[in-house]
């Protein structure tokens, strides 16, 4: 092994620690800044409703089990929150047609609504706390979010 080699080796090392520091505080004051957020509009769903709602707004009626897949939730989890949400009037539950067993799971215009509000206030809160940064920077990141979001979704879907 080379001391060029070695010191690469270091360097990864050192570089890997540091996101995976930067990753867990960006987890724990994202969290923070959620539920200190004083504005109703953030807290108009939970974590789990929103992000349901999201991925209906753009995939279109899912069965549960699909859903809970792509979103790499158990199904007795999903389940649970789509029965939550359906209480509240978010979303609406059919019988699959595939399968006569499952329900498909639909966005009600009240679930679309609310999440479009909430994601109407983070992005306004996040245009907050970004508002020095440059366009450039602001790309840049949003980039290399998104790259490590879908890396980390393949890993998820090996599993």
């Amino acid at each position: 092994m080379t001391d060029d080699h070695s010191q690469e080796t270091g360097h990864d090392e050192v570089t890997l620690g540091r996101i995976e520091t930067e990753v867990a505080l960006l987890m724990r004051l994202g969290e923070a800044t959620r539920r200190g957020t004083g504005t109703m509009e953030h807290r108009l769903l939970d974590r789990a409703a929103y992000v349901i709602l999201r991925y209906l707004d753009t995939a279109g009626p899912q069965n549960v089990s699909a859903l809970a897949a792509r979103l790499s939730l158990d199904g007795s989890t999903v389940t649970r929150q789509v029965s939550a949400m359906q209480r509240d009037g978010l979303i609406t539950r059919t019988p699959d047609p595939a399968d006569g067993r499952g329900t498909v799971v639909s966005a009600t215009p009240a679930g679309l609504q609310r999440m479009a509000a909430v994601r109407a206030a983070r992005t306004r809160l996040y245009g907050d706390i970004l508002a020095a940064w440059s366009p450039d920077d602001r790309d840049t990141l949003a980039e290399l979010l998104h790259r490590l979001n879908e890396a980390l979704d393949v890993r998820n879907r090996r599993r």
